[in-house]
């Protein structure tokens, strides 16, 4: 149990003045009461820093040539972890005063603003900013200025975007995902391309995101080309979907790619438009597809597969079709394999943007959606504290593949 601080006679009869001077009788008035003395306090360590600057005390005579002179006050709301109030800012005839408590074309003395951020971040609408505000902080905020708070994240949104990258990424998975964003007066849905990496040191990495009208391949391009410029010299593996084009604008950018099929698309796009009772056995025999011990076993299972499936109208055209996307799986060990199988890692960074911003079913621009995805990206990104278990084996079976595509100079 913690030991009782007695408080000191001094400090008691400060409180038994300070509560009779202000009439206390509730824990509202207690609030009510410490915002004012941090009013009042604010006021007097900014008459203080005018003093300091002049070099004489308000009224003060001094034999001595003055330089510069007090000249009236300037009214200004602040925003603390107190509350809004209003303050007086002392002025200057020179202009000269750089007040320190509260700077100049500052009006937030706390951390509201990274509060705001942090919510914005989360998903919170910029009602519901304004309406917790308020009942947490005593604080106004009007929409516009949630807006022009968050908007300082754009620079660092910008730099983010154009950061340099490594030179030689090991994986690399693509997905784009849909928003419905406002343009003009139509509710439209807007693509973003998303980049998640994994570098040579194990630990998964969002690349970038890039906002447009549509998915497609010339667009990947594009992008493929932007990683490029900031310094992605080679790629391994990429891992997608079955976007029509695709695998030729990687070739075109990055032409040593091996590119990969996920495999757990090319399941649900198997068992897709086939009847409830026949996708338990599909599935199942599926797997004598990706869990063969290599490809020319695991052809020869694709083959008697169609021949038994081609009976009941199922077709695994698909497989056959993108055979040469989804053979390099089976020249790598379970380790590698269970990071390929799937785009879950993408799909799982995709999910959580649409969670966190499942209170915005409609941003109101495209710099909005632009603002969330950054701020989002940031708090998911927080809990990628590990690599990948068992790292070291797979760089090693990487290196076994690619030689001296991979840096000697790593360190684990």
């Amino acid at each position: 149990m913690a030991k009782h601080q007695k408080i000191s006679e001094e400090r008691k009869k400060f409180l038994q003045e300070f509560i009779s001077q202000n009439n206390i009788t509730t824990a509202q008035d207690i609030q009510e009461a410490l915002k004012d003395m941090f009013k009042d306090t604010l006021q007097e360590m900014l008459e203080a820093e005018m003093t300091t600057q002049l070099g004489y005390d308000k009224y003060e005579y001094t034999d001595t040539e003055k330089t510069n002179y007090r000249n009236g006050y300037g009214s200004k709301m602040i925003h603390s972890s107190a509350g809004d109030f209003k303050i007086d800012v002392p002025r200057d005839r020179n202009g000269e005063f750089e007040p320190m408590i509260v700077e100049k074309g500052s009006n937030d003395i706390s951390d509201i603003e990274q509060k705001i951020i942090r919510m914005y971040a989360r998903g919170t609408s910029n009602k519901e900013i304004y309406e917790q505000m308020k009942e947490l902080y005593g604080v106004n905020i009007s929409p516009d200025m949630v807006t022009s708070i968050t908007n300082k994240v754009i620079p660092k949104i910008k730099e983010w975007q154009n950061r340099p990258l490594e030179s030689v990424y090991p994986i690399i998975f693509i997905d784009a995902t849909y928003f419905n964003v406002k343009i003009e007066q139509s509710i439209v849905k807007r693509a973003v391309y998303i980049i998640l990496g994994v570098n040579l040191a194990g630990e998964k990495e969002v690349l970038g995101f890039y906002i447009s009208e549509v998915e497609s391949a010339k667009q990947w391009a594009g992008i493929l080309n932007n990683l490029k410029n900031r310094g992605v010299k080679d790629i391994l593996l990429l891992c997608a979907d079955g976007l029509s084009g695709l695998k030729e604008a990687i070739g075109a950018i990055f032409p040593m790619v091996e590119f990969q099929r996920c495999i757990v698309h090319m399941i649900r796009n198997t068992v897709a438009f086939v009847s409830y009772k026949d996708r338990k056995e599909l599935c199942k025999d599926l797997k004598l597809i990706y869990t063969a011990p290599d490809a020319d076993v695991a052809y020869t299972n694709l083959l008697e597969l169609q021949e038994k499936w081609s009976k009941r109208k199922v077709s695994l055209d698909n497989w056959s079709n993108n055979w040469d996307a989804i053979v390099p799986f089976f020249k790598f060990g379970p380790e590698l394999r269970k990071i390929m199988y799937t785009t879950n890692a993408i799909e799982s960074l995709n999910n959580s943007y649409k969670r966190i911003n499942k209170g915005r079913r409609i941003f109101p621009s495209e710099i909005s959606l632009e603002k969330s995805l950054f701020l989002a990206t940031e708090i998911i990104t927080e809990r990628w504290t590990a690599k990948y278990q068992n790292w070291g084996v797979i760089l090693q079976e990487l290196k076994l593949h690619y030689g001296d595509r991979i840096p000697n100079t790593i360190t684990l």
